[in-house]
């Protein structure tokens, strides 16, 4: 997959990003480094280091093996160290880095429902970790927040940074939403009293050829679905309007973030051209495969762990106006991750 003529294209515009110049001979450490967001990222500035950034990367996660899966062509790099531990413990002592990108999450409905206590620890102790290690060697953190914080719609408003969220906290399901929020807050904390530089990035729903086949979030369902010949299973009526962002187009955004934003400001993420109902994205799925869209009730532990958000559109106004513009729409975007996984 990695070698794809279409990722690696991917890959060298995420290098077009403003200011990426900034990076060289830096550390960054990259927790979650074995997800979506991380495995593209890593890719990303490892082709970088072919070009001479010297860049070090350190990157964490709770497996080695899947470590090795995802990213152990770079065991062996100078510049890449594999760190093995759970993001709820402390960070090494000896680490010492520049930036710091505290990917690590659950971040799919089944974990939600199944682990609602294990996903509210790994947001703020990822986040305490961070901003304690960031203390400590004067690094700056990219916070990666998410949509989510916001809860449900206004009625057919976008989303903008200053919103302040309508959350139901009477259901499990308020673990993830209601952590990400906290941890939010723990990065302005961190600020106020220790003088963190904190730059937050509000990501939308972001998918891409990166994806993880065992993520039970819908649009790696219907992209498997898609991959394995199948008939792409929809379990609601698909009405639901969301932001989507292509990983590329993400990782590009939170570097951009990273290197352009204002410290303590928060940014959303997201692609108008991307911005679809749920039935929508499954009927690329199914027009890609031959097959058909079908519908199907979730199960008991499904349904728990499912967003009750009709409408989760992000304005990304803000981030505009920095400087950012994605490039891919979502047939572009659909059509790459799929031929890039079945190496068309």
């Amino acid at each position: 997959m990695k070698s794809h003529p279409l990722y690696q294209e991917d890959l060298k515009r995420i290098l077009q990003t403003d200011g990426i110049k900034q990076l060289q001979g830096k550390r960054l450490l990259i927790t979650g480094a074995t997800g979506l967001i991380g495995v593209c990222l890593i890719d990303a500035l490892m082709l970088y280091n072919q070009q001479g950034a010297d860049i070090h990367i350190y990157a964490t996660g709770r497996s080695k093996q899947s470590a090795t899966s995802r990213l152990g062509e770079y065991f062996e790099d100078e510049h890449f160290q594999f760190i093995e531990q759970d993001v709820c413990q402390p960070l090494p002592a000896w680490l010492n880095v520049d930036y710091i990108i505290p990917l690590a999450s659950n971040t799919h409905p089944l974990a939600y429902s199944q682990y609602p206590v294990e996903t509210i620890y790994i947001n703020i102790k990822g986040a305490e970790y961070a901003l304690q290690k960031a203390t400590e060697c004067g690094a700056t953190v990219l916070y990666p927040s998410t949509v989510e914080v916001y809860g449900n719609a206004r009625g057919d408003d976008n989303f903008t940074e200053d919103y302040t969220g309508k959350l139901n906290l009477a259901t499990a399901r308020s673990c993830y939403t209601e952590s990400k929020r906290l941890s939010e807050a723990l990065c302005q904390s961190y600020i106020a009293e220790h003088g963190v530089c904190v730059k937050i990035a509000r990501l939308s729903r972001v998918f891409g050829p990166t994806i993880l086949t065992s993520d039970s979030k819908a649009s790696s369902q219907f992209i498997s679905k898609a991959l394995t010949g199948e008939d792409i299973v929809l379990k609601s009526k698909g009405e639901q309007l969301f932001s989507y962002t292509y990983v590329a187009d993400a990782v590009g955004a939170l570097l951009y973030i990273l290197l352009k934003g204002e410290n303590g400001m928060a940014y959303n993420i997201a692609n108008e051209d991307c911005n679809v109902r749920l039935k929508d994205f499954a009927q690329l799925c199914a027009e890609w495969a031959d097959r058909q869209v079908v519908f199907e009730l979730p199960s008991e532990t499904e349904q728990k762990g499912f967003s009750i958000a009709q409408r989760a559109v992000l304005d990304n106004t803000r981030l505009i106006q920095l400087g950012w513009k994605p490039i891919y729409n979502m047939k572009e975007a659909v059509s790459r991750t799929l031929n890039i996984l079945s190496n068309r």
